[in-house]
């Protein structure tokens, strides 16, 4: 039986309240939400105020130099993700009525993901139904979880070290990690290079390289050229990551046929060892839960039709 006071919370609750909360958990605080959302603090921390009010929950502990959301602020955000998920969808649901296929396809994406079977597929698509709009958003493999679990994105396109729970992951394609150094390095024109010489190196690495990531076996090529403990520098970001190994602030890892134009070029060169290296796969993920507008749906059949029409071997790039 539903009581008074549940049926009258989702009348007296401002839903902008919620919003802004979900602002405040994201940024990890009240005075980068107020920069986020463009506000004042005192109104990002009166509207925390009514929403805990109105909820009867402390949300989120703030002291100085300290934030931390309560289990009951991680509930409601969970929530919150999913309101603004269903929410988001709904321009694309309405299009559904149209006779020309339109909508909105929101895609959340590991940075410097290179698929010609992906961007085939795309085209396609967007050949056939130019009336769909798509907004590509790069995050770490961990957000992108995040988001395709709390509905807030059509799909994701990442690494996983497993396949989380409730979500559904296809491999979308299949790549290659070397060790790579720019030209300012020591090795760069060596006319051959012995593994060993790599032993105490500096390095640098995606934030993903760690017990358990994604890319673990990574980490392990690392171990196995006995590269110098720690780092040197650290990024999400693949673009970054190369500029870092370009200006010699270490050497690095990247997917060979990411990094095989630099190669040509002469802004890169691999490193050893050359056998036996970390195959990595990349994942389409998707929530079954999610209720699909047409442009959504046919975008989907369009990728699996992709995946389908090429064998994992012929999708594994070297």
């Amino acid at each position: 039986m539903v009581k008074p006071y549940e049926q009258r919370f989702p009348w007296h609750l401002d839903w902008n309240l919620l919003r802004t909360f979900m602002v405040v958990v994201e940024q990890r605080g009240i005075s980068r939400a107020a920069d986020y959302l463009g506000l004042k603090q005192p109104t990002i921390s009166s509207a925390l105020k009514r929403l805990e009010d109105t909820t009867g929950h402390q949300l989120i502990v703030r002291k100085p130099n300290e934030f931390n959301v309560t289990r009951a602020g991680r509930l409601l955000y969970g929530e919150c993700s999913s309101i603004f998920g269903a929410v988001s969808q709904l321009p694309s649901l309405l299009e559904d009525g149209t006779e020309e296929l339109r909508g909105h396809i929101s895609i959340v994406t590991a940075s410097h993901v290179i698929s010609e079977h992906f961007d085939d597929a795309l085209h396609a698509f967007t050949e056939a139904h130019p009336k769909v709009s798509f907004s590509f958003t790069v995050a770490d493999s961990e957000e992108i979880v995040s988001r395709v679990n709390q509905n807030r994105a059509s799909l994701g396109i990442c690494l996983l070290h497993k396949i989380p729970a409730g979500l559904k992951a296809q491999v979308l394609y299949r790549e290659y990690f070397g060790l790579y150094c720019g030209p300012r390095h020591r090795l760069f024109d060596r006319e051959t290079i012995p593994l060993a010489e790599l032993e105490g190196e500096r390095s640098v690495s995606f934030q993903t390289e760690t017990d358990g990531g994604p890319l673990e076996p990574v980490a392990r090529l690392r171990a196995r050229a006995k590269i110098a403990s720690g780092w040197s520098g650290v990024s999400a970001s693949l673009h970054e990551l190369r500029r870092m190994i370009i200006t010699n602030v270490g050497i690095g890892s990247l997917p060979m046929h990411v990094a095989k134009r630099d190669v040509d070029l002469g802004r890169l060169r691999q490193l050893p060892p050359y056998d036996d290296l970390p195959l990595v796969n990349i994942y389409i993920l998707t929530n079954p839960r999610r209720k699909l507008s047409v442009a959504e749906h046919a975008f989907l059949e369009a990728c699996d039709a992709a995946i389908a029409g090429a064998s994992l071997e012929e999708r594994t790039y070297r």
